[in-house]
């Protein structure tokens, strides 16, 4: 065979290949979009909450937004619900769906915080780079549910080979189609997206609690593992609290709690307290519920948050996501450090089949500054589901139990 032969047999078969991968990106899009309207008109069918008629919503004139109540306020904390939003993912997403109507339906809170992960859009697990499927799913499930809410970034919601970053999710999140949805991007000039606040006040006027939603940011531009809170935020948060002791100087300082994805690595350094303790409190750490199913993924390197915490005398309480597994609350130097309940069905490797991490997190946030939480685990008769999964309710740190 000539080479001009050779060369047309292979320009043909290239031609060929690129058509067939071009074919086979079409179909993959088409089947995402299919599924996504699919799950949108499935959420349709599940029941809504009946809001309470003692609470309102407002923004003040700084732009954040108000709870208004003069009652307990109860908060529902999520993370890490690992949706896919592509057609691969279909069946995991439908039990995230699920598990998150049921718990939301049964417990009926005034908000609910994510802290961080809503999003998996694995193309191996879920055909997608398209991070803003799996938030549609979850945004419109909100809405449709009908209760007020909001985000956190965890480092899987925007990653570097999805389509959509930080920036683009935050507008997504902005939307007013989202009736709902108290997410604020925050200042700019400051690292990360969605650093806010909500304010919660009495009728009166007086702030009772007030809630920090903070980015904990992804990865660090040097070096392995995960980032840290930024100086920049720092000294936003130190800011912020400082504004509403000056607003609330009549009544006293304003007693807050933090929501974030990524632990300090004050979690680790307080399980380690506790656990070289032979698991019994220290004068530093006072133990609340849950146990460590896994190593805490917390920074490599410190960061001033937690100082500047302590320093602040605001903060009472941090809650995070992150590690699916982990589920202890304790109070380490007068903080209370939680891991909420995770929902995860397909980030972790078999972690669908497993079920005594899956959960929310009730937290109750009183009229006098103070507040409590507790764990819920999704497999309790109370959160009724005709589909709900059978699950093995696995032991988690059998050293520690």
């Amino acid at each position: 065979m000539k080479k001009t032969g050779i060369k047309k047999m292979i320009i043909k078969i290239l031609c060929i290949c690129l058509c067939l991968a071009a074919a086979v990106v079409v179909a993959n899009i088409i089947g995402n979009e299919a599924n996504i309207k699919k799950t949108v008109e499935y959420i349709t069918t599940l029941d809504a909450v009946t809001p309470a008629d003692d609470v309102t919503v407002e923004k003040d004139a700084d732009g954040f937004y108000t709870i208004i109540t003069d009652r307990d306020l109860k908060i529902v904390q999520l993370t890490d619900i690992h949706i896919g939003g592509g057609w691969m993912s279909k069946n995991s997403d439908r039990l995230a769906i699920n598990a998150v109507a049921s718990m939301i339906t049964e417990e009926n809170p005034d908000l609910v915080i994510v802290t961080g992960d809503i999003s998996f859009p694995s193309p191996f697990r879920a055909s997608t780079f398209n991070n803003q499927y799996a938030s549609t799913i979850f945004a419109e499930l909100m809405n449709h549910l009908g209760v007020y809410w909001t985000v956190t970034f965890g480092n899987h919601d925007a990653e570097g080979f999805n389509l959509y970053n930080r920036e683009k999710m935050g507008d997504f999140y902005e939307d007013e189609k989202w009736e709902k949805c108290l997410f604020l991007k925050g200042d700019e000039s400051i690292d990360g997206v969605g650093n806010s606040i909500i304010r919660v006040k009495n009728t009166d006027g007086v702030i009772t609690q007030a809630l920090f939603t903070i980015d904990s940011n992804d990865y660090p531009k040097k070096g392995g593992g995960y980032d840290n809170i930024h100086e920049n935020q720092i000294e936003w948060y130190k800011t912020m609290c400082e504004k509403l002791n000056e607003e609330n100087k009549s009544s006293g300082n304003v007693n807050s709690l933090v929501f974030m994805h990524i632990p300090p690595v004050e979690y680790q350094t307080a399980w380690s307290e506790f656990e070289e303790n032979g698991y019994k409190d220290t004068e530093n750490v006072k133990y609340y519920y849950g146990t460590l199913g896994e190593n805490v993924c917390c920074p490599a390197t410190d960061d001033l948050f937690f100082e500047t915490i302590l320093e602040m005398n605001s903060t009472k309480g941090i809650f995070v996501g992150h590690d699916h597994v982990n589920t202890f609350s304790m109070d380490y130097m007068g903080i209370r450090l939680t891991y909420g309940m995770s929902i995860d069905y397909v980030a972790y490797g078999g972690i669908e089949k497993k079920g005594t991490q899956r959960g929310c997190t009730v937290i109750t946030v009183k009229p006098d500054g103070t507040f409590d939480c507790y764990p819920e685990n999704y497999y309790q008769d109370k959160y009724e589901n005709p589909q709900k999964e059978k699950v093995t309710m696995q032991q988690l740190n059998e050293e520690f139990n």
